[in-house]
């Protein structure tokens, strides 16, 4: 498997942006991310944080990081800026799709629909 993909799934991951490679490759971060996902896996046996359904694969910044940003610790790695979500919900999250909203049809049936 080539780099760039998940040793997992196959899938082709997105890669760091440039200004932010250097902080994901320190010693610090990598620290941060092992004691987060440690204990995600204590509290809830590491699912994702989104949906719950899948085991968490990334640890994302809910604030993004950015060249701004990227030196402030209180960002970077502060834990409440965290969350261990699966790669599907991450990459809702990067593509800035909502989760799917559900509705009533006329009938009293839920389906999901996609709001204009």
């Amino acid at each position: 498997m080539g780099a760039g993909h998940s040793a997992i799934t196959g899938e082709k991951l997105t890669m760091a942006r440039d200004f932010a490679k250097p902080f994901y490759n320190s010693a610090a971060w990598r620290k941060c991310r092992a004691a987060f996902i440690k204990e995600r896996v204590r509290i809830d046996g590491g699912v994702c944080q989104r949906c719950g359904q899948e085991l968490g694969y990334i640890v994302h910044h809910k604030i993004w990081l950015t060249p701004e940003n990227i030196n402030d610790p209180e960002i970077t790695l502060n834990q409440s800026n965290l969350e261990y979500v699966g790669l599907v919900c991450h990459n809702k999250i990067e593509e800035g799709e909502e989760a799917p909203r559900y509705r009533f049809t006329p009938d009293g049936q839920v389906e999901a629909y996609s709001p204009p």
